[in-house]
């Protein structure tokens, strides 16, 4: 059984690396991805590194090691083809982080991509992610973590998910960052992420991306039916690789603005829920403490700082 799963996984992978031209075989794969989770600064990243990385034309996500897979290779690397093939070449993908499957087939497609893991303090996240899909109607009704947990829950095992992407790819070839690094010295923050990646320091000074917000306060569509016929019609045009039009979905974009936002601001998150998923996240912020040998004591408490950035973000 061992043997006749290693050669259909060998027959797979061979199939999904078989060019269909000489051009599509000469594009390369991403030397890095940054795996997320959502809502942990990634779409700050993909705008800062634009300039100075290759990153997939036009869109953020491709969502290929995930739900794009039976699409091929091929039709990964096409996102690709306008590359610089003098640059480092990388994906911001959020949603792979707790996703086995994403990190099963990138092992497989590329099994010396670095991986770079953003995590945020776990309630913070799950609040904003909630917001983030509610707003894109993939999520209705008021926010409730024990009947959404897995949903939004999942990406708080960030312990699990961190060993799991160290066995797949080597403690060597996954770097961790912390929201609460970018926040506080967004300078340094960066110094690390290109160091791991292997790209000369980036100069914030003087830049909107040394203070624009890294995670955007999130406010209410003016029509949730109109945002989910959006989110679907974004998707659609992805698959297809209608790129100019998929850009224009993409966060912050006029076209985003009128179907994603324009709604009241979502409220600060009740202080008597913050306080229960605080408790039920201690063991496993305790066990990343372990993993990452680092203080994360503010994680497990309310403050004022935690609350502003809850009201905030």
């Amino acid at each position: 059984m061992g043997e006749r799963f290693t050669r259909d996984r060998e027959r797979r992978t061979r199939q999904l690396r078989a060019p269909e031209d000489r051009k599509t075989r000469d594009l390369r794969l991403p030397d890095f991805i940054a795996v997320g989770p959502p809502r942990t600064g990634t779409t700050w990243l993909d705008r800062v590194l634009r300039d100075h990385v290759a990153l997939p034309g036009e869109v953020k996500e491709t969502q290929f090691f995930l739900w794009n897979y039976r699409l091929g290779v091929d039709w990964y690397r096409q996102f690709f083809r306008d590359c610089d093939t003098d640059l480092v070449m990388g994906e911001i993908a959020p949603t792979y982080f707790d996703q086995s499957v994403a990190r099963e087939r990138i092992a497989e497609v590329i099994p010396d991509c670095k991986i770079v893991c953003t995590l945020r303090d776990p309630v913070a996240r799950a609040y904003s992610h909630y917001k983030t899909w509610h707003r894109a109607g993939l999520i209705s009704g008021p926010f409730d973590f024990q009947k959404q947990y897995r949903r939004l829950g999942a990406n708080g095992s960030y312990a699990h998910n961190l060993s799991a992407w160290r066995k797949y790819f080597g403690v060597e070839n996954v770097l961790v960052l912390l929201y609460d690094d970018l926040v506080i010295d967004r300078r340094s923050y960066l110094e690390k992420l290109c160091d791991f990646i292997d790209i000369a320091p980036i100069d914030l000074q003087d830049t909107r991306w040394e203070h624009e917000k890294a995670a955007e306060a999130l406010e209410l569509p003016r029509n949730l039916t109109l945002a989910r016929v959006g989110g679907r019609l974004r998707t659609y045009l992805t698959r297809r690789q209608s790129l100019r039009l998929a850009h224009h979905f993409e966060s912050g974009k006029p076209l985003w603005r009128l179907l994603f936002a324009g709604g009241p601001r979502y409220p600060r998150l009740d202080p008597e829920t913050e306080a229960s998923l605080r408790r039920r996240f201690i063991p496993e912020i305790e066990e990343l403490e372990r993993l990452l040998g680092r203080d994360l004591s503010a994680w497990k408490t309310i403050d004022e700082r935690q609350e502003h950035r809850l009201a905030t973000n």
